[in-house]
């Protein structure tokens, strides 16, 4: 855990360092662009005259963009400056010193207090902001896995000419995308909390009594690894690169001489016999906490637990974006030319060969952008989290405020990650959109 302690707190100390920065230079910056702004008005009235500023486009545009730069920089000095004398008439503190404070209050069970290993009493607030941030993003990334997988499923059956699964996914679709997030979020969770089992009751038990639940959670075997399991995690990276290199190799083969190479299931093999062989030869390097069971119920901090509130906002968050991505799946199949089907049977290629070869590769360019909306859709509709309970980012950094009253760094720092969430997810999506792309010749 030391390398993610010393990652965060190099993090806060760079944000630190660039508000410093900004609170520094930004007048400079003003000034700055004012300068440049009379240089441009001076060296266009010197050259053609002051008929220049209105008739040539170019001085124009650079006089306008600067004049709006200066603007908004002016503006934003203007609130800053009034927002602090406001805060000082008010005696309130700021900057981000409270981030080194002490939290004292307990949090639930999630991702994020496990990772972070947050204890009452000895955590930071800094901690507490931390297993927001990493309570949002396991949402957010199980959650996006779970979505797509399932709304590529709908889409294909929305165009079946089996009645009854287009049936179902019409039904699933029109229902679940026309009610609101937040009635569905509280649905989910009255199930999980009302319907369940209770704490004191026999469990519903799963594959032979490995996972359980009942209304404490979903409870599994806590997996305890050696120090021999480093290891095994470089086998799997050295096979994913090696996989990857193959499928590369296996393309350009192709390419050159016609022959295809089962280079998937190769690949494949590699990644799960590697890791597997290395995890045999140190010896299984793996224990498992099993949850232990008291006649109060299961003891907390034993096995692995999700508790209701995660699952009810994963669940509730995986089957409403599911919906929006069936259609979407649906709208890019459509859009493949029926040509391109007719060719594919005319070769005497499967139905499931001409969906998976020819259909899904040309529908991907038309449902990767509006998929991208979706992924950002459901990272930011994570935090209806607090309606339910589960300790989200928006949620502790709420809990925090009341803590120590600076909304104003608080918001801040709440719209700094999920910024930093949308951006690396629209990054991530372009490129992949841009690999996919056609190449004009």
């Amino acid at each position: 855990m030391w390398v993610f302690d010393s990652l965060f707190a190099v993090s806060r100390q760079l944000l630190g360092q660039l508000l410093g920065l900004l609170d520094v230079y930004f007048w400079v910056f003003e000034l700055a662009l004012v300068g440049a702004l009379l240089y441009v008005i001076v060296q266009a009235v010197r050259t053609d005259g002051p008929w220049a500023l209105l008739y040539q486009p170019k001085t124009r545009n650079r006089i306008s963009q600067l004049a709006l730069v200066i603007f908004v920089l002016h503006a934003y000095g203007w609130i800053r400056g009034n927002m602090a004398a406001n805060l000082e008439d008010a005696n309130r503190r700021t900057g981000f010193d409270f981030l080194n404070e002490t939290a004292s209050f307990q949090i639930l069970t999630t991702p994020g207090t496990w990772l972070m290993s947050y204890e009452p009493g000895t955590s930071t607030y800094w901690d507490v902001f931390l297993v927001g941030v990493t309570n949002t993003l396991a949402v957010a990334v199980i959650g996006v896995i779970a979505a797509t997988l399932l709304g590529f499923v709908l889409g294909v059956f929305r165009l079946s000419s089996n009645v009854v699964l287009r049936g179902f996914a019409t039904v699933y679709i029109e229902l679940l995308r026309n009610l609101p997030l937040l009635l569905q979020l509280f649905i989910w969770y009255k199930v999980f909390v009302d319907f369940l089992p209770s704490r004191r009751g026999d469990p519903w038990s799963f594959f032979g009594g490995a996972l359980t639940m009942d209304k404490s959670g979903l409870r599994a075997p806590f997996p305890l690894f050696g120090e021999e399991m480093i290891w095994v995690l470089a086998a799997l990276l050295l096979a994913v690169v090696g996989a990857i290199g193959l499928s590369r190799w296996a393309r350009l083969r192709e390419e050159r001489t016609g022959l295809p190479f089962p280079s998937f299931w190769v690949g494949l093999g590699v990644i799960v016999a590697a890791p597997l062989l290395t995890f045999w030869a140190l010896g299984s390097p793996l224990e498992w906490e099993q949850p232990q069971r008291t006649r109060f119920g299961f003891r907390d901090g034993s096995g692995l637990v999700m508790k209701p509130e995660f699952l009810a906002i994963w669940l509730g968050l995986t089957l409403y974006t599911a919906a929006f991505i069936a259609e979407i799946v649906r709208a890019g199949i459509l859009a493949v030319h029926q040509g391109q089907t007719e060719a594919a049977n005319a070769l005497g290629l499967r139905s499931q060969q001409t969906l998976n070869l020819i259909v899904i590769p040309q529908a991907l360019r038309v449902i990767i952008p509006p998929l991208t909306s979706q992924y950002l859709n459901l990272t930011k509709n994570s935090s209806l989290a607090v309606a339910i309970g589960y300790t989200d980012l928006y949620s502790l950094s709420g809990t925090i405020n009341q803590k120590v009253g600076q909304e104003v760094e608080i918001i801040i720092m709440i719209m700094a990650v999920y910024l930093f969430f949308s951006l690396s997810i629209s990054i991530l999506m372009n490129l992949y959109n841009q690999r996919i792309a056609l190449v004009e010749r």
